[in-house]
């Protein structure tokens, strides 16, 4: 009996998610009819709250994912609650992301969830844990996008409509990043276990880097330009143009004086 009871409190949706959820709600609620005094700070909440949201459900991706390929450790590890403080490296998994968010509007994934790959058998399983993640971004687009490419937007107020379109450029940045095969980031994590023993070995020393390493990359304007006109060009795909996430990350930058040009000129 006290085992089941226990696994059942592994599974069990954490308050904490339940909050951020709340304040996803919330926030929305308030960007959508105006309440807010400063539209500029419900969409701050209201998409920050989302993109914590989703890299809560990226994690419990790659957490479920390697549960059912054969760590059963995971839920007494409590990454199957969702709760974003069970992660290994809180830093790395959330307060980077958010800090890249604020800083240059890029949706850098995070992420942290010690998975027992030695539990693991077959390649596939190993390659698709580490998909797992990535794929939940491009479904979070997907959802954001749907109101663009399904013409469904009269009605829709702007501030919303402006922070649906930055949220959807967060989650296009972070499921393109992370694919790439880079050491650390769940591209390589995909390819990995298809490359030889002393490859991994070699690679192995600079997986911690290897976000950081995209992160300064980024910083180089001709590199941070093509990148960009790659999320362009995927997002105008979705129907979603460059002013609406102009629009989206200025009012996300509420403490800018031009954080509400667009509403003003709408």
């Amino acid at each position: 009996m006290t085992t089941v009871a226990t696994r059942r409190s592994d599974r069990r949706i954490s308050p904490v998610f339940v909050g951020i959820v709340a304040v996803m709600g919330v926030t929305g609620w308030a960007a959508w009819t105006g309440f807010a005094e400063q539209p500029g700070v419900a969409v701050f909440f209201f998409v920050t709250a989302a993109w914590v949201v989703s890299l809560c459900l990226h994690e419990y991706a790659h957490a479920r994912t390697a549960l059912h390929s054969g760590d059963i450790s995971i839920g007494a590890k409590g990454y199957l609650t969702l709760n974003p403080l069970k992660y290994t490296h809180a830093l790395l998994s959330i307060v980077l992301p958010l800090l890249f968010v604020i800083m240059g509007g890029i949706g850098l994934p995070g992420g942290a969830v010690f998975i027992e790959r030695g539990r693991i058998q077959g390649r596939w399983k190993h390659s698709l844990i580490s998909a797992a993640g990535p794929l939940t971004n491009v479904l979070f687009a997907v959802v954001c996008t749907a109101p663009f490419w399904l013409h469904a937007l009269d009605g829709v107020p702007p501030a919303f409509r402006y922070a649906l379109a930055f949220l959807a450029l967060l989650q296009v940045t972070a499921a393109i990043l992370n694919s790439l095969p880079v050491p650390g980031l769940d591209g390589y994590g995909v390819i990995e276990p298809w490359l030889s023993y002393g490859v991994r070995r070699q690679v192995e020393p600079f997986a911690p880097f290897g976000l950081l390493a995209v992160f300064g990359l980024l910083w180089i304007p001709e590199v941070n330009q093509e990148f960009f006109h790659l999320i362009d060009a995927v997002l105008g795909g979705l129907g979603i143009d460059g002013r609406d996430t102009d629009c989206g990350q200025w009012l996300y930058r509420f403490w800018e004086s031009n954080s509400d040009i667009c509403l003003r000129s709408s």
